[in-house]
């Protein structure tokens, strides 16, 4: 992917957000120290199975605490000359207050197999535990963070074939993480527009010259 396409795609996640409301379990405990603890171990794929072995386990899940307004599953498509067009079939949520919590987005280039998983999530969370994620009361997968920025985190990986043939067959994306207290918190995502946005038309497609020297 060219850094102008990966430009576009993170640009593009500034459109205007929709409604659409869902109870979020995730905290916004500010910690830069687990931001730091990103590395590139990310680079592979989530895993269906065991967890990654981290050195404290959950100490149990943590209650409700703040709401989340998701917008619709939209579709971009990014053209660039000399290569396949990449598409993010994507979901944004922010809390009532504006702060945008969670992206999901399902990234694929035209005429290549397999496809990337990639999740926005807030900073103050423990990298070491990754995030747990699942479809509907399925088998869960795991995705490792790969970076943080000053006000978000980054978890990234191949995503698993069976995964994306769940998500298109489900009704909710589970996305589970372990906070800086070592409380699992988590989000449900509806999934019922999904298979059609991702095999349908693109929402937008967005397109970038570059100049030839």
């Amino acid at each position: 992917m060219t850094n102008q396409t990966w430009a576009l795609i993170q640009s593009s996640s500034k459109l205007v957000l929709k409604s659409g409301s869902i109870l979020l379990l995730l905290s916004l405990t500010a910690g830069t120290a687990w931001a730091q603890q990103a590395t590139s171990a990310g680079q592979t794929a989530p895993a269906q199975g065991e967890p990654p072995k981290v050195e404290s386990p959950s100490r149990g899940p943590r209650p409700i605490i703040r709401e989340i307004k998701y917008d619709d599953w939209h579709k971009f498509c990014f053209k660039t000359p000399g290569t396949g067009q990449v598409c993010r079939t994507t979901i944004s949520g922010t809390f009532e207050t504006g702060q945008s919590a969670v992206r999901a987005d399902l990234i694929e280039r035209e005429g290549q197999g397999g496809a990337r998983l990639q999740l926005f999530l807030p900073v103050g969370l423990y990298l070491q535990a990754g995030v747990k994620v699942s479809v509907d009361q399925g088998a869960p997968y795991w995705v490792p963070y790969v970076r943080c920025l000053d006000n978000r985190c980054i978890a990234a990986g191949q995503a698993d074939p069976k995964l994306i043939q769940e998500m298109e067959a489900g009704q909710k994306l589970q996305l589970e993480v372990v906070d800086s207290s070592v409380l699992t918190v988590g989000t449900s995502i509806g999934l019922r527009q999904f298979a059609a946005v991702r095999k349908g038309a693109p929402t937008r497609v967005f397109e970038q010259d570059i100049d030839e020297p």
